[in-house]
């Protein structure tokens, strides 16, 4: 299996991803293709010991910035080391994609390079949540700000196919993000949407308050990418917030102090939780191949989880099991 890294996206690249990709390479036991400046990818790994056996590099010297307008990867910014990795994928040269560089760039190159599934009305982005009990998926994490009820309903399929074969949670439930649990509730965006996943090959749990997202009563949360981007960004607020909370807690005087000797190890796992770097990153849903969309500080540990997240989508044959059920949807429908 080869796995196509974007080596100059994000804060942190090009060494992290390097870093990230020898220790993939060393524990998967995955190729990599690097993307990007050859001669500098050479001097940082031996400048810092890595070795890049089992990694090859396509070489290009241009990189996008994220703050140039996302549709130039497909015109003015063909050549730089995002547009290559996504060409690398279409043209079969890998079998998935990593990248912590624009998210706008990856969304609108995935959909024009790598091209979209057969049937996808639109991609998805999908970052991996924390919740009481497991993980949650958000479908559309911020990709698309206007949506219409067959998209959603597409998102749920395809965030259930994900859970299932990646994260191994069996007939996993499917929640509409709305303002409240009655089926009448919401816009004609969600009532109508409400109808097709009642009807869609999911286990549709109904309409999901999101003060129930962190609870873990379901593991697919739908919504529109406006809405679900400020959900996510609640999430990761309030995260932010119970974990300084907690520390100034236990850092604050004597007793704070000798509580936090005793439950030290549970604080620990807790904060891992949290922590993005043990996911990897966003599954950008309804491409023809995997692509995730790892976060933009990204260090080593991130890159090399963002990269198993990879190997596990093409060991689980995610793009196949949506493609099946969207099939199956669509001969439903007719």
């Amino acid at each position: 299996m080869n796995i196509i890294v974007d080596a100059f996206g994000g804060d942190n690249a090009p060494l992290e991803v390097i870093k990230g990709a020898a220790q993939a390479v060393a524990d998967f036991g995955v190729e990599i293709t690097l993307t990007g400046n050859e001669k500098i990818i050479k001097e940082t790994a031996e400048k810092n010991g890595i070795s890049l056996d089992k990694i090859s590099i396509i070489h290009t010297e241009s990189v996008i910035d994220i703050h140039e307008e996302p549709t130039e990867i497909v015109k003015s910014r063909k050549d730089c080391s995002m547009a290559v990795g996504l060409q690398a994928l279409a043209d079969d040269k890998g079998d998935a994609f990593v990248s912590a560089g624009s998210t706008g760039a990856l969304v609108v190159g995935s959909t024009f390079i790598a091209k979209r599934l057969k049937g996808v009305k639109r991609p998805a982005l999908a970052p991996i949540l924390p919740t009481a009990n497991g993980h949650l998926i958000l479908m559309d994490g911020g990709a698309n700000v206007d949506c219409r009820p067959e998209m959603l309903m597409q998102f749920g399929i395809m965030g259930s196919c994900y859970m299932e074969k990646v994260m191994g949670i069996k007939s996993p439930k499917v929640g509409l993000l709305n303002v409240g649990a009655e089926d009448t509730k919401g816009r004609e965006l969600d009532k109508e949407a409400y109808k097709l996943l009642s009807s869609a090959p999911v286990d549709f749990y109904g309409n999901l308050e999101a003060r129930e997202m962190p609870k873990g009563v379901c593991q697919v949360a739908v919504s529109d990418g406006f809405t679900g981007n400020i959900a996510l960004k609640l999430y990761e607020g309030m995260g932010s917030f119970f974990a300084g909370e907690l520390k100034g807690m236990l850092t604050g005087g004597i007793s704070g102090k000798l509580a936090a000797l005793l439950i030290m190890k549970k604080v620990k796992a807790f904060k891992k939780k949290l922590d993005y770097k043990e996911v990897g990153g966003a599954v950008l849903m309804g491409i023809s191949k995997p692509v995730i969309k790892a976060h933009g500080s990204s260090d080593a540990r991130a890159f090399y989880n963002a990269i198993r997240q990879a190997k596990q989508c093409v060991d689980g044959d995610v793009i196949g099991e949506i493609s099946k059920a969207l099939e199956s949807c669509k001969a439903k429908s007719e």
